[in-house]
């Protein structure tokens, strides 16, 4: 016999979860107590629940493991309720445990009481309350099962305090097999005959791909077919940007001009992603709802594949394994020398940096580019949403293994939660946080954590106390109304200070020589930057696009 709080956090370490992270609620003491002394799991304590989810989404993304965060009912699900949104955009393997009022209070509006099917909807894979003790085992083999199956995603699992120190005769939830799905042997000929043909090809990957043996396979289907890849929205880190056959991204603000050239494409093999709004470019690229070209749709998720654009091949089976099985050609592929160098011309449009100097600052891209020339071949790059990462995505060139975490749902306060949980899974990996003055209000005090830890993160905060990102729609919709857009700073050096790192300010052009070093020493280092407002807005001002 075990209490429900033991069974499932047995469970968690026989699936090989290692480390959750919490806000302590006394809705789950229960789980908590199972939790005291635990040799296998790390508990990390957080200091707020939004948080505690964005460190376990980007723990999920570097383990490829579902991310396990637990919080209290009520305000601690609530403030969760991000994370669990995140996940959905994302498609990261997520587990939120929340401690629910008790079994026989449920469903009588009781103090902070909430359903969580209603609650969390359609935004959850999969919501479960757990009310009866013996139901915990099943609760906890499908939980892992639905998190991981398909389309990655967040399944909430809702436990009365009760319930959760009752006692129970279960056995300690193991591993089930993966669910499994080859490549039909029909369709994988007719996919290599159509790479031969095809005079105008290109690759899109996306977060099929996202582990070591996917970036593997993607970068050796490329080199040995000569396919161009494009990747998908903010997966950069897939394929090495420095390669010839890297054709670019599908972002926010990709040119006109690039887009008439990739609509000449005669063959768009998507690989492991999603033709959502943003990768498809406001459901414009390809054209809706036959596409101008072939369309062959690879992705582990069914669900996912002719939602939008009808595939003259859909392949729902594993990606990696789908890149694996195409080997290698029969003969030699095409040159399409001509294609690749017009769509390298492209790309090398929009990854120009200015070198103007601003008034009001330092346009930060000088800043990404800076870092990006000097970045250690295995770094972890973690992003806030924010106007201010605009340029990340186009100047600093990934290429395995170094990581890029950044939210696809656009939730601001990513980055430093990401940049703790990152440091705390690779501490002998150098860890690089860009966040925007707004976003680290929002979660910089999870900078506590890496303070108790001891971890070395370089923070580098753009400071120009305005929601970037609004203030650029604004100013394009309304011009020079700016209302509740900008905001006033308290002392972001002090504060930087505060969590035991070395603090310094980038003021200007000048200073970026400084960059470099700052990023190499070994500790903690809280780089300000005062950032350009009129760098940022240049391009609503010129009638241009700016990526937000």
């Amino acid at each position: 016999m075990k209490t429900v709080g033991q069974l499932a956090v047995d469970s968690l370490a026989a699936q090989g979860v290692d480390r959750l992270f919490c806000v302590p609620g006394e809705s789950y003491l229960g789980l908590m107590e199972a939790l005291h002394g635990h040799k296998q799991i790390d508990t990390v304590v957080c200091r707020h629940e939004s948080g505690a989810g964005f460190m376990a989404l980007a723990d999920a993304r570097l383990t490829g493991r579902p991310g396990v965060a637990c919080v209290s009912r009520g305000p601690g699900a609530c403030n969760a309720a991000i994370a669990v949104h995140t996940a959905q955009q994302d498609g990261v393997p997520f587990i939120l445990f929340v401690g629910q009022v008790a079994k026989d209070d449920v469903r009588r509006d009781s103090f902070q009481e909430i359903d969580y099917g209603q609650m969390f909807g359609r935004i959850a894979k999969w919501t479960a309350e757990v009310t009866d003790p013996k139901r915990m085992a099943e609760t906890l083999l499908r939980a892992f099962q639905v998190a991981t199956t398909g389309l990655p995603g967040p399944v909430v699992i809702a436990v009365p305090e009760d319930v959760l120190t009752a006692q129970v005769e279960a056995d300690t939830v193991q591993p089930q097999a993966l669910v499994q799905a080859a490549p039909d042997a029909a369709a994988l000929a007719q996919l290599r005959d159509w790479l031969a043909e095809a005079e105008r090809p290109l690759l899109l990957a996306g977060s099929g791909l996202e582990n070591e043996a996917g970036r593997r396979a993607l970068k050796d289907l490329a080199e040995a077919w000569n396919l161009p890849v494009l990747v998908s929205f903010r997966r950069q880190d897939l394929f090495p940007n420095d390669h010839p056959l890297y054709a670019g991204d599908m972002g926010l603000s990709n040119p006109p001009s690039q887009l008439e050239l990739l609509r000449q494409s005669d063959l768009l093999v998507t690989l492991g992603a999603r033709l959502s709004d943003i990768t498809s470019q406001g459901f414009s690229f390809p054209q809706m709802v036959r596409p101008e070209m072939r369309l062959v749709h690879v992705h582990a998720d069914p669900d996912v594949i002719g939602v939008h654009f009808g595939a003259d091949l859909a392949l729902a089976c594993d990606p990696v394994g789908c890149a694996e099985a195409l080997g290698q050609p029969d003969s030699a592929p095409p040159a399409r020398q001509d294609w690749l160098s017009a769509l390298a011309s492209e790309r090398a449009k929009i990854q120009a940096v200015t070198d103007k100097e601003q008034p009001d600052g330092i346009a930060f891209a000088r800043v990404v580019e800076s870092v990006g020339a000097h970045l250690a071949e295995d770094a972890i790059v973690t992003v806030d949403a924010g106007s201010f990462g605009a340029p990340i995505y186009r100047a600093i060139p990934f290429k395995p293994p170094q990581r890029l975490l950044a939210p696809i749902s656009g939730a601001m306060g990513f980055g430093v939660p990401a940049a703790v949980a990152a440091g705390l899974r690779a501490p002998e990996r150098p860890v690089v946080c860009f966040v925007g003055d707004g976003g680290f209000l929002m979660t910089g005090s999870e900078l506590a954590v890496a303070l108790e830890r001891k971890l070395p993160l370089k923070v580098i905060l753009a400071e120009n106390k305005v929601y970037g990102s609004i203030l650029l729609h604004q100013e394009r919709d309304y011009p020079g109304h700016w209302t509740g857009t900008t905001f006033t700073n308290p002392d972001l050096e002090a504060i930087g200070g505060a969590y035991g790192c070395e603090v310094t300010r980038l003021e200007n052009l000048s200073d970026l020589d400084r960059l470099p070093e700052l990023i190499a020493r070994p500790g903690p280092q809280f780089i300000v930057v005062t950032s350009s407002v009129e760098a940022l807005l240049a391009p609503v001002r010129t009638g241009g696009k700016h990526e937000g």
